[in-house]
């Protein structure tokens, strides 16, 4: 909750407190994201107890430089600058201030390393035993309340504490994200001495590397014909496989199982070099990652578009009118939570309405490989569907203010579509990918599996902060101010790359030929435990063989009764308030065009009412309230409000005979 909190306002945080230019922010956010992902990949063989300070540490230190104003830099000066425009100077932060912002993100990657992956794996280890086959029915249990309560803390930390943060104090809600964090430390630390730690057998990634180092050793060796030339049996199996040869492709690998004098122990045959010599399990085990490489290269470009469009979305959102109701308006950061909600809805439907209607409909059944594509066709159409509500804010932007600060006459709710098209996206591409990967590779190579889908989540995190530097860097499309922006240009580019990226997978996909998925029809191959469940991934790898389906089963009903009675209910809220604001925006620009007009029926008393200044007040000390009255509504999200203050300060400018300024 505490870290999907931080991680989702950073933008907010950084643009309002350290004086950080917009488009910088989002880059900064990406890259944030992209080693919160890597972190977990990294830290999977380390204990979640060596990383349970780090985050305390990273909140401590975000409380203090909301609290302590010499961790901060001054705040942005608003003056008035030639000809009666608005002037914003603002102070970047110093050596200082930047090192522990940068300490305080560095702890909270490497402590979303220790927890984000390893706690399901944790708990579920106290489920798994041998000979207790109970337990391991109580596993599927298990993760269903996980994933259900993991999820509801995400909505909780992008609503709750991202509201406390922005409209009551960061520091009261970095503390409250102290307070959080401190407690689950203490409830993991006194249970630590009765929980059941399996051994560690080592980590796949090192086997993968003696593969390629002893293949490469022998690259001018001949490869041979027979079975007794490979070492073919593989001894970190319990039950011993029988000699085998290697299969045919990527025959270069085939040379790591190619047995050469001195490479094996004379008294049992056992490995002396396990640097030069490998066994032909291993090797397979590798060209069977080799195989989907291609198809996992084709996510790092989903999550390039997916992340600078949720990191742009929150920097729309500020430019935008965020008030539902008379007195409440919407945080920024909190309107990426329509992603969560969209995904849990969209993967309940999937799983529990499309799928069995597919697979009841015969030779239609949805294979890992078609869920992934049609992810892969959501993302196109969400960043399409940015594109053109951008279009819309840009053209609601033209003829306001010059200060970047304006609020543009467009209620935030337009950015839901783009949002619930991303969430039903990643509902589809995901699951998908991990089921597939999870279904695909080796028993050995499970753990592989479900590190691969935050790889290349990480990997288009960083690229995505890459690709809007080189936007900036070459194009005028990304300025400072949002609302001078051709940030509709950058979401038509990113729709593009989608679209090239879904020909890319098609292309992949059609030459990939499964080895555990029976054709069409979707059907599993005998001695194979996958599914394409909404969270294929950590609850497969630890759940072992059999009560997968169950688990999945249980899962999605208990998020199904969560999701469709909250979250359902405030769907079709927002969509009722969505087409309220709607209607109001649609007469939004006509109210504008017509502020001049009706400026002439406010007299000079109400205008000098509504500003709170008397009839010896000069016309400097007019601007300087008008700004500070206009920079306050537009935090507010307050569009009525300042069309208010701008009538006023138009009739007043034509007693003091001054020209008209745009604001």
């Amino acid at each position: 909750m505490a870290m999907s909190a931080t991680s989702s306002n950073l933008i907010v945080y950084l643009v309002h407190k350290y004086n950080v230019k917009a488009i910088h922010a989002a880059q900064i956010s990406n890259v944030v994201r992209g080693c919160m992902q890597l972190a977990p990949v990294l830290a999977a063989a380390l204990s979640d107890a060596f990383f349970g300070p780090y985050p305390i540490a990273s909140f401590v230190l975000f409380t203090l430089t909301a609290a302590l104003p010499s961790l901060l830099p001054p705040p942005c000066q608003r003056g008035a600058g030639g000809g009666g425009a608005t002037a914003t100077s603002c102070e970047p932060p110093n050596a200082a201030q930047s090192a522990v912002l940068y300490a305080a993100l560095c702890l909270l990657a490497a402590g979303n390393g220790g927890t984000r992956y390893n706690m399901a794996a944790l708990g579920a280890d106290q489920f798994a035993g041998e000979g207790q086959p109970r337990r391991r029915r109580q596993g599927g249990g298990f993760f269903s309340c996980y994933f259900a309560f993991l999820y509801a803390s995400y909505a909780t930390g992008d609503t709750v504490l991202v509201y406390v943060q922005d409209g009551v104090s960061w520091a009261l809600g970095f503390g409250v994200c102290v307070a959080t964090t401190g407690l689950a430390l203490a409830a993991l630390l006194l249970g630590s001495r009765h929980y059941r730690r399996p051994v560690p057998k080592g980590s796949p990634f090192t086997a993968m590397a003696r593969v390629a180092v002893a293949a490469a050793r022998k690259a001018t060796v001949d490869l041979g014909l027979r079975v007794q030339y490979y070492h073919g049996c593989n001894r970190d199996d319990a039950v011993p496989r029988a000699d085998q040869a290697p299969s045919d492709r990527f025959r270069f690998l085939n040379r790591a199982a190619m047995v050469v004098a001195g490479e094996t122990r004379e008294e049992d045959g056992s490995v002396a070099k396990p640097w030069r010599l490998c066994t032909v399990q291993q090797v397979e085990d590798v060209k069977s990652v080799v195989r989907v490489l291609p198809l996992w290269s084709s996510g790092i470009l989903v999550s390039v578009t997916v992340n600078a469009q949720v990191s742009l979305t929150v920097l729309q959102a500020l430019t935008m009118d965020r008030a539902v109701g008379p007195s409440f308006a919407v945080p920024a950061a909190s309107i990426t939570v329509t992603v969560l909600a969209a995904f849990v809805l969209a993967a309940a439907l999937f799983d529990r309405v499309a799928a069995p209607l597919c697979a009841a409909a015969g030779k239609l059944a949805i294979t890992p490989l078609r869920r992934v594509g049609l992810g892969h066709a959501l993302n196109v159409a969400s960043m399409a569907v940015a594109a053109l509500v951008e279009r819309r804010r840009i053209g609601a932007a033209r003829g306001r203010a010059a200060a970047a600060a304006a609020v543009v006459p467009m209620s935030v709710l337009w950015l839901v579509p783009q949002l619930a098209l991303t969430g039903a996206e990643e509902a589809l591409h995901l699951p998908g990918n991990t089921a597939l990967f999870y279904g695909e590779l080796p028993a050995s190579l499970r753990g592989t599996a479900t590190a691969m889908p935050p790889l290349f989540i990480a990997a288009g995190s960083y690229l995505s902060a890459e690709a809007v530097d080189a936007v900036r860097r070459g194009t005028t499309w990304l300025p400072d101010d949002l609302n001078a922006s051709r940030l509709d240009c950058m979401y038509w580019t990113l729709a593009v790359l989608a679209a090239v990226n879904l020909g890319y997978f098609l292309l992949c996909a059609t030459t990939y030929k499964y080895n555990n998925y029976g054709g069409d029809d979707g059907n599993v191959k005998a001695q194979t435990q996958t599914d394409d469940g909404s969270i294929a991934a950590a609850a497969a790898a630890s759940e072992g063989r059999g009560g997968y389906s169950e688990m999945a089963a249980r899962l999605l009903a208990n998020l199904l009764v969560i999701g469709g009675t909250v979250l359902g209910r405030a769907a079709v809220q927002a969509y009722r308030q969505a087409i309220v604001n709607a209607n109001k925006t649609g007469a939004a620009q006509e109210a504008i065009n017509g502020i001049r007009r009706a400026s002439k029926a406010m007299t000079e008393q109400e205008a000098r009412q509504i500003l709170g200044i008397s009839e010896k007040s000069t016309w400097e000390e007019i601007v300087q309230k008008y700004d500070t009255m206009f920079e306050r509504n537009a935090k507010n999200g307050s569009f009525y409000l300042q069309s208010k203050v701008h009538r006023a300060k138009e009739c007043l400018e034509a007693v003091y005979q001054k020209p008209d300024v745009p604001s």
